[in-house]
């Protein structure tokens, strides 16, 4: 009787943890949501406000003012901000981002062609961040005080320090022109075809239709924009990991297993690990999420088309509502890796979900 009571006192307490951990992820959700409607009106406002017609820009100096009324109120500029606003929200509930200024084209299809080739660098970058800087770390504490722990720190401070676009030049000349290994530009070699349109990332596609050679030759292109902006990401969750893993090796669960004679390699397998990924894996998370907002000159550097590229020529442009559109995803991306933290934290540590229900 006393098992079965012990047995169902630990089912119904599972059973609590994983309502307690749903109604977090929900809350979260929610909360998330009124943060990108804020976001959504910072940034129409200072796209809006910023100096500059984006009419007579798209139009060129010597176009004559009825055509640039005519553009004007197709973008609805002659309307007050606040029903410019409310507009734009309305189009946007039904899909519709607008038209470029700069392209011609709806600023959906400009998206859809531009996104995924960020994301097949921002993937190999986040992979880049985790097992570089996690490894590392991981090392660089398991031998403290030692001179490879010295020079993990070097190259970690050195990481941080370092903008993307910095390593990014110095890649190219390394890796380009003094041991010309990887290309440096575009997405696969001119000359080879494009795979047919799957999801629009050419290693996928090329892998489903099984045009291997156009997918390794799109992931040779991505290897060197993706280590450039996976350095600053991969040096602070080497630096996060090592300070956390020495931190929590003085602990006593720690200290009480290396008295009970447990190997050394299991201590810091099994034990220490674990525990002292909380914190690098947040920063990570909020690295990762950096990343489309960082590739904005890495993209620059290496003529690579991603949507960092295109937000800049819109940018340079004043296309208004393409502008508009590429900071609300950077946004968005931000918003899903909060979400995805909070729930990995809560997961790892039932005490952070515990503390959102008692504050709430």
């Amino acid at each position: 009787m006393g098992c079965v009571g012990t047995h169902l006192a630990i089912t119904q307490m599972s059973g609590g943890e994983d309502m307690s951990l749903t109604k977090y992820i929900i809350k979260r959700i929610v909360y998330s949501i009124g943060v990108l409607f804020g976001v959504s009106i910072l940034i129409f406002v200072i796209s809006n406000i910023v100096p500059g017609d984006p009419a007579r820009m798209a139009l060129g100096p010597r176009a004559p003012e009825w055509a640039v009324e005519d553009l004007r109120k197709e973008m609805n500029l002659d309307k007050p901000l606040v029903e410019r606003y409310f507009l734009w929200l309305s189009d946007l509930m039904q899909g519709d981002l607008g038209e470029s200024l700069r392209s011609r084209r709806p600023i959906t299809k400009d998206i859809a062609e531009y996104l995924p080739a960020s994301i097949e660098i921002i993937a190999l970058s986040a992979f880049f961040m985790a097992v570089i800087g996690i490894n590392l770390g991981r090392l660089s504490a398991r031998f403290s005080g030692t001179w490879f722990d010295g020079v993990v720190r070097i190259l970690s401070y050195t990481g941080i320090v370092t903008p993307a676009f910095v390593w990014a030049i110095l890649f190219v000349l390394l890796f380009s022109y003094l041991i010309p290994i990887f290309p440096t530009t575009g997405r696969i070699t001119p000359g080879l075809a494009a795979p047919p349109r799957i999801t629009g990332m050419y290693i996928i596609d090329g892998l489903l239709t099984g045009n291997f050679r156009v997918a390794l030759d799109a992931f040779w292109h991505i290897v060197l924009p993706s280590l450039a902006l996976s350095m600053g990401g991969a040096a602070q969750a080497a630096r996060m990991t090592r300070a956390s893993m020495v931190d929590n090796a003085e602990k006593d669960y720690i200290l009480a297993a290396r008295a009970y004679g447990v190997p050394s390699k299991l201590i810091y397998r099994r034990l220490l690990l674990k525990p002292s990924l909380v914190a690098p894996i947040s920063i990570m998370a909020l690295d990762i999420a950096a990343l489309l907002g960082n590739a904005f000159l890495v993209e620059l550097v290496f003529l690579y088309p991603g949507i960092s590229r295109y937000g800049i020529e819109a940018m340079l442009n004043k296309d208004l509502f393409a502008i508009i559109s590429v900071v609300l995803i950077i946004g968005i991306g931000y918003t899903i890796a909060n979400v995805v933290i909070d729930v990995i934290i809560a997961y790892l540590d039932p005490r952070a979900r515990l503390g959102g229900a008692k504050s709430a």
